[in-house]
């Protein structure tokens, strides 16, 4: 592919600096645990179901363990502690303590060596029901084949599971390659994930595990209609991050909307909660093969596409690091852009461009995530079915892997099947009529697209080296990024995050990054 000259030392440098934050705030992370790592750690260990109040049992287990002043050392150490002294499972014991019958903190402690002898072969055979997932996962894609264009994205949110998977069965059948499920509204906020299929969501469908199979089956059977692998989308953000991506692990989802920053910037979620958080959702995704996508593309809708362009690079820079950090290789980071620039402005198709094969080259094994125009669209569906077009073109000619699609009665109405359908074939179209188009022309020297990139690309490494210089927290309280200030003790969560314990562990962050 032709590419742009950009100027390679202001790439190193903004990387190098990205590398030193994420390094600086991983040390930070490796201190201290929160209320959803350790309920992801009872999930893991096989703990599931509610309790006569609805109550998600990994709640009940980890409410009980930071009542009794248990938290900083950790679910895996508590809980191994009670299968040595009593015999039981962890689901056993889980329910036990729901029922009032076990107190943790009234157990005598055991040895180290007790309490892992206990708690890692039960650890080990969920990494290995999840290395199994990748398997099978694996063994689709060898049967069928891989898709080398990009994947067709599209989403699906009536708020019914039945009724998602009747419009994602039609969507594959259509073209689509990857069904996202948006989740209902608000259940980033949510403290806990819901049980079971749900049929009421707003906006949206509760992510839960068993929508997640029920999906995942559906999706199975018309993938192996089509002899096509159909990819699953749902989203770990928000206050149950790593539980949603242990959920997803286990039953077989392909790609996660997993950012380092999103939950903080758009919901106010704590930021230490969120980093920390983070870190163990991008050890689970990236052992369980599954692709990211970061949440760049949000900044633009509430700052200026072509003032703030530098932002997202300096995010996708973050987020490049903070992922390695976790042991999630480059191949499985879906770092997120967007074509978000008015249709007003001179030139924008330019500027769209320019970003787009910037990202492509300074990220060249990542399986970028291109998100449509939705903030200038109109409802005017004609002129929105034009901008859509010009958008999958930027894609075809850049070279970006996962190809949301827009569509066309964007700002009116939830997407019909029909809306979709159109998507489809306005994509296939241009892929199909532009196929080599990005191989085949060049950049000019000095242009109007050169210049641009490197001026946002100058600017991203400025960035980069000022928040190296005051630290990823102060970053957010002075409003950054998408021009939203975030206090470092402020937003929701805060309460759930406390420091480990020196008999801390994490078998599974052990088990995980040792294999990936």
């Amino acid at each position: 592919m032709s590419k742009l000259r950009l100027n390679q030392a202001n790439v190193d440098s903004a990387r190098e600096s990205a590398r030193r934050i994420a390094e600086d705030t991983q040390r930070f992370i490796d201190v201290h645990t929160t209320v959803t790592v350790e309920r992801t750690v009872c999930r893991l260990l096989g703990i599931d179901g509610v309790n006569a109040v609805d109550v998600p049992l990994p709640n009940a287990v980890v409410d009980h363990i930071q009542d009794k002043g248990l938290l900083s050392v950790g679910a895996a150490y508590t809980m191994g502690n009670a299968m040595v002294e009593t015999g039981l499972s962890p689901q056993a014991i889980a329910e036990a303590i729901d029922a009032g019958e076990l107190d943790l903190s009234r157990l005598p402690p055991h040895t180290e060596e007790e309490i892992r002898a206990a708690i890692m072969p039960v650890a080990a055979a969920t990494v290995e029901r999840i290395r199994g997932n990748v398997a099978r996962r694996n063994g689709y894609l060898s049967e069928y084949g891989d898709k080398t264009d990009p994947y067709l994205y599209v989403i699906v949110a009536t708020g019914n599971i039945y009724e998602d998977i009747t419009q994602a069965t039609a969507a594959a059948k259509q073209g689509a390659d990857i069904i996202a499920v948006i989740r209902t509204t608000g259940q980033s906020l949510l403290d806990y994930v819901p049980y079971g299929a749900t049929t009421e969501g707003f906006g949206g469908t509760y992510a839960t595990q068993e929508n997640f199979r029920l999906m995942r089956a559906a999706l199975d059977k018309v993938g192996e209609e089509q002899k096509r692998y159909i990819r699953l989308c749902n989203y770990c953000s928000g206050l149950c991050m790593p539980e949603i991506a242990a959920m997803g692990a286990l039953e077989r989802l392909d790609v996660m909307l997993n950012d380092a920053l999103y939950g903080i910037l758009f919901r106010d979620i704590n930021p230490q909660r969120t980093i920390i958080d983070q870190y163990f959702s991008r050890v689970i995704n990236g052992f369980a093969g599954v692709i990211i996508n970061t949440g760049e593309d949000n900044y633009l809708t509430t700052a200026d596409a072509v003032e703030e362009a530098h932002t997202v690079l300096a995010s996708q820079f973050l987020n490049e690091q903070f992922a390695l950090c976790a042991g999630l290789p480059e191949e499985q980071q879906g770092l997120g852009h967007a074509f978000e620039i008015d249709p007003d402005v001179e030139n924008g198709f330019l500027y769209e461009l320019a970003q787009a094969q910037m990202a492509r080259q300074i990220f060249p094994k990542a399986p970028l995530k291109y998100m449509p125009p939705t903030k200038f669209m109109t409802g005017n569906i004609f002129r929105g079915h034009v901008q859509d077009a010009l958008f999958n073109m930027v894609t075809i000619m850049t070279g970006q892997r996962l190809h949301l699609l827009g569509m066309l009665t964007e700002a009116i109405h939830t997407p019909f099947m029909s809306d979709r359908a159109l998507s489809i074939e306005n994509a296939q179209y241009i892929f199909r009529t532009m196929h080599e188009l990005g191989n085949d022309i060049e950049f000019k020297q000095g242009g109007i697209m050169e210049t641009r990139a490197n001026e946002v690309l100058a600017k991203a490494a400025e960035l980069l080296h000022e928040i190296e210089r005051i630290g990823l927290f102060a970053t957010l309280e002075r409003g950054i990024f998408a021009d939203i200030k975030r206090s470092r003790d402020g937003g929701k969560g805060l309460s759930g995050v406390t420091q480990k314990d020196e008999l801390y562990f994490n078998p599974f962050i052990e088990l995980m990054k040792r294999s990936v």
